[in-house]
């Protein structure tokens, strides 16, 4: 078989400055590649990878796979970002709608050009509420994380909410306590399978000047990432959770905030979230954020 080359792009999504948000590496034009072979350049990057390819249906305009170094994942919120911004990058394309196709169905791509740089915004089906976990889970969890009981958020039930992938929400009563977690990986790890969640996103309200935002870190050893960086996947979970229990008030049907995470790996990030409602109940889910390309290589398989 002859040669193939693709071009590679190492970017950090969620930010606009170089070594901070959360890094993907974006893969452009990989019809020819396999699987197999998507697997091994994701493990040899050693990290969470993106493959752009051409759409197979009418029903959406291109489709994205996404790959850890482990195994396939059905979608990955700030490698969609990334790869969004360097398809715009590349082909000069803004302010079209794109209906990009994932494992976990369509989501709809809006590139906008903001301050001489592009923002890109996923539209998205809301997450699925899943159940509160109980007493004696929610024990060891509390105990794996480091956090007392008297630290959580009154209002702040410990619940999954599952969009591709499950994802256990914990409020916190107070930001500075963000700083005092002591997660034991292994432990949280183990409990996987127990509790039903590959992830733990621990959170805690702000305000300023009267506009509610969010602090937050998320831990996922199960899946080989011990603390991640930024998640736009489980922000889009939040806005819907903070709704559902009523700690954000929707005004004409949408509700909007801002969410930070990333400052405890010095890597600081920025995702926006908006969510349409009817009621409590959400319709859709945007989560909105900027990238910056860090290098451009070429990959010879």
């Amino acid at each position: 078989m002859s040669q193939r080359r693709c071009r590679l792009f190492h970017v950090d999504a969620f930010t606009r400055q170089r070594f901070r948000g959360n890094p993907a590496v974006v893969v452009l034009e990989a019809d020819d590649l396999t699987e197999e072979e998507m697997q091994m350049i994701a493990a040899e990057v050693n990290g969470e990878t993106a493959f752009v390819l051409e759409a197979e249906s009418g029903d959406h305009d291109m489709q994205v796979k996404f790959f850890t170094p482990r195994h396939p994942v059905p979608f990955v919120g700030h490698a969609t970002i990334a790869a969004q911004y360097v398809y715009a990058r590349t082909t000069g394309l803004k302010g079209e709608k794109i209906r990009q196709r994932t494992g976990t169905g369509i989501v709809e791509i809006e590139v906008t050009e903001v301050e001489g740089d592009y923002r890109v915004a996923i539209t998205q089906s809301p997450p699925l509420l899943g159940p509160i976990v109980p007493d004696h889970h929610r024990r060891q969890v509390l105990n794996a994380l480091g956090i007392s009981s008297p630290s959580l958020h009154v209002d702040c039930p410990l619940q999954i909410l599952t969009k591709g992938s499950h994802r256990l929400l914990i409020g916190l009563k107070s930001p500075d306590l963000l700083s005092s977690l002591k997660p034991d990986y292994a432990e949280l790890a183990r409990l996987t399978p127990h509790v039903g969640a590959e992830g733990y996103f621990v959170f805690a309200l702000t305000e300023t000047n009267g506009s509610i935002g969010t602090v937050s870190r998320m831990f996922c050893p199960a899946l080989g990432i011990p603390e991640d960086p930024v998640s736009g996947n489980a922000h889009g979970m939040l806005g819907v959770y903070l709704i559902n229990h009523e700690l954000l008030k929707p005004t004409d049907g949408r509700v909007a905030f801002r969410g930070l995470q990333g400052q405890w790996l010095r890597r600081d990030g920025v995702v926006d979230v908006e969510v349409e409602t009817i009621g409590k109940v959400a319709q859709s889910v945007r989560i909105v954020g900027d990238a910056v390309i860090v290098y451009e290589a070429e990959i010879v398989i």
